[in-house]
Parts: C-alpha cells; structure tokens; sequence
C-alpha cells in the first residue's frame, strides 16, 4: 500500500480555505504558510509539494 503524502493534510486545507473565501489568498495566509512548513520539512517526500512555490511573495518583496 503506498504511504500517505505528508502534506496532503495541509493541501486540503489550502483548497479548502481558497474554497470558502472566494478564492481570496490574503485570507488563507496561515494555512499557507502551514505548507510551506510541511514542504520544508519533507522535501522530496511530498508530491503535493512538487508544485507549491518555495517563496512567500511578503518575504519577497522589492522596493523599485
């Protein structure tokens, strides 16, 4: 039987919260960054980490 993502939990509860407000990701901040750390802890060990970008846009940002 092959073994459960590590961070499926946390991919459903983006979907989820994206879901309940309209799509809206300033509203979903915390179960975001909820992946970010899933993903940074099990690097390689997650497909539903093979598509979520390392970077947070916040931590990001440029002053031009």
């Amino acid at each position: 039987m092959p073994q459960k993502d590590p961070c499926q939990k946390q991919a459903c509860a983006i979907q989820t919260c994206l879901q309940a407000n309209k799509y809206m990701e300033s509203l979903c901040e915390e179960v975001i960054r909820d992946m970010r750390r899933c993903c940074k802890a099990n690097v390689g060990n997650s497909v539903c980490c093979s598509g979520f970008k390392d970077s947070n846009p916040s931590e990001n940002k440029s002053d031009t």
